[in-house]
């Protein structure tokens, strides 16, 4: 099996190190999506209290909002990294 894995990676290195990139912005895409799904509903969220108590002015806590910051920064750095390695694979 590693035999037939080296034989592949000799003969197509350029598809590999794609599928490589590939499997570094799936994830990061993901993330990106989720995060900005879950930043859409506390906003909801927070719409909702105002409306149900307008004497109060709801906010997010600080923790959710490095949370978000953190998992955008990361999403970003993983499609970056994958763009770099396409990048690379039109090299070999």
């Amino acid at each position: 099996m590693s035999l037939h894995l080296m034989t592949l990676f000799t003969a197509h290195p350029a598809k590999l190190i794609n599928l490589l990139a590939l499997l570094l912005a799936f994830p990061g895409g993901w993330l990106l999506h989720a995060t900005r799904r879950r930043e859409q509903r506390a906003m909801a969220s927070l719409q909702s209290q105002r409306q149900s108590s307008p004497s109060q002015e709801p906010t997010l806590d600080w923790a959710t909002l490095r949370m978000n910051r953190f998992f955008y920064l990361f999403g970003f750095a993983c499609l970056g990294l994958a763009l770099i390695v396409s990048w690379i694979s039109t090299r070999y």
